[in-house]
């Protein structure tokens, strides 16, 4: 890892992008303080994101007594 001033930077970025390229690693200084790192950019693989409405995995099962009519004891229960 190379550690570089600003000045330097400026003054010989393509060389030091260059090295970049090849793998190396440039941390850039202000005085005794490192500010930022060159680093070799690595492109991300695309993330396929469903389409709106498009399910993903299984199928959501929903059992049968989620959706039954409520009894008459019930609805009283509820007050309805």
């Amino acid at each position: 890892m190379t550690a570089i001033s600003t000045h330097e930077a400026k003054t010989h970025l393509s060389r030091y992008l260059a090295e970049v390229e090849l793998g190396a690693e440039v941390v850039i200084m202000r005085g005794q303080k490192p500010v930022a790192r060159l680093v070799p950019y690595v492109p991300q693989e695309p993330r396929n994101r469903p389409k709106v409405g498009e399910t993903t995995g299984s199928r959501l099962k929903v059992p049968d007594e989620a959706v039954r009519a409520l009894s008459t004891e019930e609805l009283k229960e509820w007050g309805l």
